[in-house]
């Protein structure tokens, strides 16, 4: 019977195409393993489409109020026989579920008890992708094979994308307003790049997409218009990109698509700024100081590097 193995990341996209590198390094280290991914239904596709995960549940986040789910969520947990779980979400709620799984399955976490603690108590101070490496290190893993992405990958033919474009990503979470370039300040630079623009998001971005494409006229509006693999291949064949601190622009940047990232007050780029082959990042006190003569100077220098 071959070994199962958990592995838990509940959130957030960002966070979740960071943990990319992690999810191939466990996988190459179980090779011969079945592995379970518990997350959050958002995130299903992404797991899905991977190479990582054999099987994917999506019920990691029931209400504490619901004494029935997190009973349902134990239950499956403890029947499932799994060998150890990594969790890479780290959280308070996360900890939990080693109670969850019950005595006897090896655990590499911060949960109290855990086999594989990751006994670093500046762990909070390194950023994502490194601290992830390093709580698996402490578990015993060495190999770290680059994330293969051909997978996030899939048909635009239907998107009405020009041979050339530039990516804009103007949204981010509306409960965090101060994470977000003005709108005005996307459609002035999109207005002056010399190429069509397309502009992703969800949905609710769409009135942004409006703004921006009415000063750049040309453009496309994806918003709402992509899933997980369509923004990967959309991002693979775009000239370069620009967006706030929101998941979008993390997975755009981990295509390879050269990216330029703007993070306001609210996060550390030092200690969540997108990877990939090439990022910058522009970081302000207020992103409303941050110019448009700015931006443009950091997209020149990243296209030029």
């Amino acid at each position: 019977m071959r070994p199962r193995i958990l592995v838990i990341k509940l959130a957030a996209l960002g966070d979740f195409v960071q943990a990319f590198g992690p999810f191939a390094a466990i996988r190459a280290h179980h090779a011969d393993a079945e592995i379970t991914l518990l997350t959050t239904p958002p995130y299903a596709e992404l797991a899905r489409l991977s190479p990582w995960f054999d099987r994917v549940w999506t019920d990691g986040r029931p209400s504490w109020s619901d004494p029935a789910a997190i009973w349902r969520l134990a239950r499956r947990l403890r029947g499932a026989g799994f060998a150890r779980a990594y969790d890479l979400q780290t959280s308070s709620r996360s900890s939990r579920y080693r109670w969850l799984l019950g005595r006897g399955v090896e655990w590499s976490g911060i949960a109290r008890g855990a086999s594989h603690p990751h006994a670093n108590p500046r762990r909070d101070l390194m950023h994502t992708i490194e601290r992830q490496r390093e709580q698996l290190v402490m578990a015993g893993i060495a190999d770290f094979p680059a994330p293969e992405l051909g997978w996030l990958d899939g048909d635009v033919s239907g998107l009405g994308l020009p041979p050339r474009y530039v990516l804009l990503v103007p949204g981010a979470s509306p409960a965090r307003p101060g994470k977000r370039w003005p709108v005005g300040h996307y459609a002035a630079l999109a207005a002056g790049l010399g190429l069509p623009v397309a502009v992703v998001g969800g949905p609710a971005e769409a009135p942004l997409a409006a703004e921006i494409l009415a000063a750049a006229p040309g453009g496309v509006d994806l918003t709402g218009r992509t899933g997980y693999a369509a923004l990967g291949a959309v991002a693979r064949r775009a000239e370069f990109a620009l967006g706030n601190d929101t998941g979008p622009t993390h997975l755009i940047a981990a295509t390879g698509c050269p990216t330029l990232a703007l993070f306001g007050p609210e996060s550390d780029p030092a200690l969540c700024a997108p990877r990939g082959r090439a990022v910058a990042v522009l970081q302000r006190d207020s992103l409303a100081g941050l110019t448009v003569a700015e931006a443009r100077t950091a997209l020149a220098a990243l296209r030029a590097a």
